[in-house]
């Protein structure tokens, strides 16, 4: 074979090689995004159960939300949590979310302090002229979550509950729903203000016989309350993860298609090529025999 046969045989089994990495990853972004969505699903059962028993403990007319950090205005202080992403092949999905929180803070009054999930988030937030707390890594796999969402309840929610900071807003992005497709997204955990409280209050109990709390009713609704904001990280923490997994799904399909392309045009080079040499061949082997 020619040199330029050669050539594009090794091309097509580097093309080939790179199509069996990309499809791989293929699978392993969609097992992925499962198990998050999973995840999700379960939390929604037990986020239920969390948000009754603070229906049962506030329907107490003893028992009220009391927090330290209601400070005057000029030193107000607001805490901000953002999940990014540490991986590769994941597009904007750090750049739009650092625009979106830089644009949403613009107009928060008093001090900041923000603690980033993610390298590359904490690069991206400091290029954006915010000044960080404190940097967590990105969980590697859902079993992974938890200890992190129990480092940022140590980190923020204590400091709320202390004074250090009057509210406590999370970012992150989450899936659209369409192929790779996510939206940017803030959510306001704390302070429970009295609008929130009064309508907890108000919630009409499932059944006729009202509920009650075994102990000290304080410590339950502290208990109570800390589940409220562990669900809640960790539904922002899986929701970021899986719409950073369908991303990357997203981009390898794009890839696949791509090389599926490429592969097919390399073949019918190559094997267009190989014929003309053939063809180049017999007609020496033909003009040598009849002269």
């Amino acid at each position: 074979m020619s040199d330029s046969v050669q050539t594009l045989h090794h091309r097509i089994d580097g093309a080939v090689d790179l199509q069996t990495v990309v499809r791989t990853m293929k699978a392993l972004s969609a097992s992925n995004i499962s198990q998050y969505e999973k995840a999700i699903e379960a939390l929604a059962a037990y986020d239920q159960t969390v948000k009754l028993g603070l229906i049962a403990c506030l329907q107490q007319p003893t028992l009220q939300i009391s927090m330290a950090a209601r400070q005057l205005e000029h030193k107000r202080v607001t805490g901000v949590i953002v999940f990014g992403s540490d991986q590769g092949l994941v597009g904007q999905f750090n750049d739009q979310l650092a625009e979106f929180v830089q644009k949403t803070l613009n107009n928060e009054l008093g001090n900041l302090q923000v603690w980033a999930v993610g390298e590359r988030m904490a690069n991206q937030l400091e290029e954006a002229g915010l000044s960080l707390t404190g940097t967590f890594n990105v969980p590697n796999s859902i079993y992974a979550i938890t200890a992190l969402v129990e480092q940022l309840l140590l980190a923020s929610a204590s400091a709320c509950f202390e004074g250090e900071v009057h509210q406590l807003y999370v970012f992150h992005n989450a899936a659209t729903g369409q192929l790779g497709g996510y939206n940017p997204l803030k959510r306001r955990l704390l302070p429970f203000d009295e609008v929130w409280q009064q309508t907890i209050r108000s919630t009409q109990w499932q059944t006729n016989k009202l509920p009650e709390t075994l102990g000290d009713p304080q410590l339950i609704l502290q208990a109570l309350i800390r589940e409220f904001l562990f669900v809640s990280l960790f539904r922002a923490c899986a929701e970021s993860l899986a719409s950073e997994n369908a991303s990357r799904l997203a981009t390898m399909q794009r890839a696949d298609k791509n090389i599926s392309e490429m592969l097919d045009e390399l073949s019918h080079t190559y094997h267009q090529l190989r014929q003309d040499n053939i063809d180049t061949e017999l007609f020496d082997v033909i003009a040598g025999f009849t002269s």
